[in-house]
């Protein structure tokens, strides 16, 4: 059985037949089902996964007919009008397409109809592929459990129940809605499918006459192929993030070379610098035939409007990154990021400088320290910054302070080193040199130094 989080509880995604047996079915809460089956076995679903297994599932239906739509989370609905008899038929399509799933490792509900609210009945409550509708329960119609509720309380459990009466009482007694959902599945009413839109696909190929060795006609190979794949990417508004060049020998071979980028970008001559160093650890072999680009991740990149009032980004910066993180690795380049909170200790956040944006909202009110570290304690007394102090084994004098700036705690927040209270902060120049960030706790007196000042 496979659970995922709905409504602030675990529901039911997917169950086995064993599962169903037992009285348990989807959307029903876990704690419920176990109240059922006490031995029952469960994991998380997979939702994302599941949703690209249909979409790989729908074009692998296009061998049937090209009209092929998503129908919820877990079924396809096909038009297969024309296109039937070139298999011999409704029926033998249908036993074509069980044949091949099975043979695949897979299991489904499939029917024809002649309309899709006919096969989607027969699919989720017919025995067989060619029931008559008429005798399926009145959920085959597609109404929401409140309305099939009511309407088997007034005896009305068969679609032909519901046939049997006048149309203007079906609508005044429980809405339009089901005199809708009526038609459509008899085809008084028109249903359309709307047809699944490919994928786009950003991948280019470059088949060569002859075998090449030298990493500068690698390069010359990827320019060309970065020119056609980037001219995909701004067709689609589109940057990659992370491409991948994939070079095929003569001896069938494959070496591939891996570029992660710290920008979304779509720029060929930007881009093409950057492969470099990882062709030139390529080993070619006997020669390589075929060189394939493609963009494996990519991330949305509007076109940017150039004025002589607005300044151009920093690409150089990106581009460094770039060919550090390739090095090093993307994630361990990082930046400080502002974080809302006025405690020191958490006025900032570290994130990879290739995934994350400085927007600039550092608050410059108050100064703060190139250095922060743990509070370290001095002797000290008063409320006024002591004359003279020792700090790691130096004796210092205090030649000007300026103070105090008053930083309570954030009371919301467990956090042990503010249990002294509000801190009163003073900044300090000693006639040594140092530049250093002192605080007094008033309600447990006593001296710290937090930081240092450039």
């Amino acid at each position: 059985m496979l659970t995922h989080h709905e409504k602030n509880t675990d529901r039911i995604y997917c169950l086995n037949r064993a599962a169903e047996a037992q009285g348990l079915h989807r959307g029903m809460g876990v704690s419920d089902a176990r109240a059922y089956c006490p031995e029952l076995q469960s994991q998380p679903a997979d939702t994302v996964a599941d949703a690209r297994f249909l979409q790989m599932l729908a074009r692998w239906s296009k061998r049937y007919c090209p009209w092929v739509g998503l129908d919820g989370a877990d079924g396809l609905m096909l038009n297969i009008a024309g296109s039937a008899h070139l298999f011999g038929g409704e029926a033998a399509m249908l036993d074509d397409m069980r044949h091949r799933l099975a043979r695949a490792g897979l299991s489904g509900h499939i029917a024809a109809a002649n309309t899709r609210g006919a096969a989607w009945a027969l699919t989720h409550y017919g025995r067989a592929a060619h029931d008559d509708i008429r005798t399926l329960p009145v959920a085959a119609l597609r109404l929401d459990a409140k309305t099939d509720t009511a309407l088997q309380r007034l005896g009305l459990r068969k679609v032909s129940d519901l046939l049997a009466l006048p149309r203007a009482t079906i609508a005044r007694r429980f809405g339009p809605d089901v005199v809708l959902r009526l038609d459509q599945a008899m085809g008084a009413q028109d249903e359309v499918i709307t047809p699944m839109g490919e994928v786009p696909h950003y991948g280019v190929r470059l088949t060569l006459p002859d075998p090449i060795g030298l990493a500068a006609d690698v390069m010359m190979g990827t320019e060309r192929l970065l020119v056609r794949l980037c001219d995909k990417l701004k067709e689609q508004d589109m940057g990659a993030r992370q491409l991948q060049l994939t070079l095929r020998r003569v001896d069938q071979g494959a070496q591939q070379v891996e570029l992660r980028l710290a920008a979304p970008m779509r720029d060929a001559d930007r881009i093409s610098p950057l492969f470099e160093r990882g062709i030139g650890a390529v080993d070619a072999g006997f020669g390589i035939d075929q060189m394939r680009l493609e963009a494996t991740q990519v991330e949305p990149l509007l076109n940017a409007q150039i004025t002589t009032a607005t300044a151009s980004r920093p690409d150089g910066l990106d581009d460094l990154i770039t060919r550090l993180g390739n090095r090093i690795g993307l994630e361990n380049i990082q930046r400080l990021l502002p974080a809302d909170s006025h405690i020191p200790e958490r006025s900032f956040q570290i994130a990879p400088a290739a995934y994350s944006t400085s927007n600039g909202a550092w608050s410059r009110h108050r100064p703060r320290p190139l250095k922060l570290f743990p509070p370290e304690p001095i002797l000290g007394a008063g409320s006024q910054p002591p004359t003279r102090f020792r700090w790691r084994r130096m004796s210092l004098t205090t030649g000007r302070s300026t103070g105090p700036e008053r930083i309570a705690p954030e009371w919301w927040l467990p956090d042990e080193a503010w249990r002294t209270g509000v801190r009163d902060y003073w900044y300090v120049e000693t006639r040594e040199g140092r530049r250093l960030w002192l605080f007094h706790t008033p309600q447990n007196p006593g001296w710290f130094v937090h930081g240092e000042f450039a």
